[in-house]
């Protein structure tokens, strides 16, 4: 008798048992002559008709498993990340490359300009129609706030005017530190003076931003939350937690093979409209790439510095998704 037979003997009633056998996902697929293929075993079956969320840290294997599921049981993969949706970083971001894209329907990847702004609340009006399409979505990416908007609802608060933002910016420098700040909430917006984080500071500068640019308090914003476009209920949700000596190493393998498949000439063709402070220049590795073309760093530094940007923001990712998603299916890696 086959495994796969054995396995459906031994669990007549789950919902898909075959399924639920094994994927097999890679560290990197730009070149398949460069990936690196292992098992991942699934604890859980998944139904074809039921909307998937898949979250993780960068270099996780996310996209290849999302692949999989979409190989063996239909859908289309919809991007979650914040840095995949541009496109002027196509190896940096390592969006899925065209020889993936040719295995299934992939959308929302590299449609924005690079020089374009785009929030949560984009990708929220952008992601709607696949919803209730005609393939189920299978929905993947890195970026936590998509995925908490998706599934909670999101308020879309009117965006802060530069000359205020750049106000509570000079007061915190001056200052000393966001007490001032967080002095006045409290006088005049008690009720998220109360709720948020008082020793970030960039929280309450947030909050502080909001109540002078609207006259409304964030919390009041928040409490006008409409319905979630997906609730979690409805979908089958799933975050792969990393180990973190596992997943550092694997940074460091996929940047060198970023390199490889021509990082450096990608970053080469961003230098002359090269913005810090566009959102597309928040791509891992882009700033020291950017340096080293500009002869402010050797290569081998620009190597490091960005290996090393990477396991911080894998860092802040972890820590997002275990303090969120507490709810969502775990896959522990490896």
């Amino acid at each position: 008798m086959s495994l796969m037979a054995a396995k459906m003997v031994e669990n007549p009633g789950r919902i898909n048992a075959p399924f639920a056998i094994f994927f097999r996902f890679c560290l990197w697929t730009n070149d398949p002559r460069n990936a690196t293929r292992e098992d991942m075993r699934l604890p859980f079956d998944i139904s074809p008709d039921q909307p998937v969320l898949i979250a993780g840290p960068t270099a996780s294997g996310k996209s290849a498993l999302a692949l999989q599921i979409a190989e063996a049981q239909g859908g289309v993969i919809v991007n979650a990340d914040a840095l995949q949706v541009f496109e002027n970083w196509r190896i940096l971001t390592a969006r899925p490359s065209e020889a993936d894209e040719a295995r299934a329907h992939h959308v929302l990847y590299g449609h924005v300009p690079g020089e374009a702004q785009y929030s949560v609340g984009h990708w929220l009006r952008d992601v709607t129609p696949y919803l209730t399409g005609s393939q189920r979505p299978i929905i993947v990416g890195g970026t936590g706030l998509y995925f908490t908007a998706l599934t909670e609802g999101l308020v879309e608060i009117p965006e802060t005017p530069a000359e205020i933002r750049a106000l509570g910016d000079q007061r915190r420098l001056m200052e000393g530190g966001h007490a001032g700040l967080l002095a006045e909430l409290d006088a005049e917006d008690p009720i998220t003076a109360a709720k948020i984080d008082r020793l970030n500071p960039m929280r309450v500068q947030r909050a502080w931003e909001v109540l002078r640019a609207t006259g409304r308090g964030l919390a009041d914003w928040q409490a006008d939350t409409p319905r979630p476009a997906l609730p979690l209920s409805a979908c089958f949700p799933i975050v792969m937690d990393a180990d973190r000596d596992w997943l550092n190493e694997r940074i460091a393998r996929r940047f060198g093979m970023m390199l490889d498949q021509g990082a450096l000439n990608e970053a080469r063709a961003n230098l002359a409209s090269w913005d810090p402070a566009l959102p597309s220049a928040k791509a891992i590795g882009a700033p020291e790439l950017i340096a080293h073309l500009r002869g402010e760093m050797t290569l081998s530094e620009a190597k490091e510095a960005a290996t090393i940007a990477t396991r911080q923001y894998a860092k802040r990712q972890r820590t997002w998704f275990r303090a969120r998603m507490k709810a969502y299916h775990k896959i522990s890696l490896p």
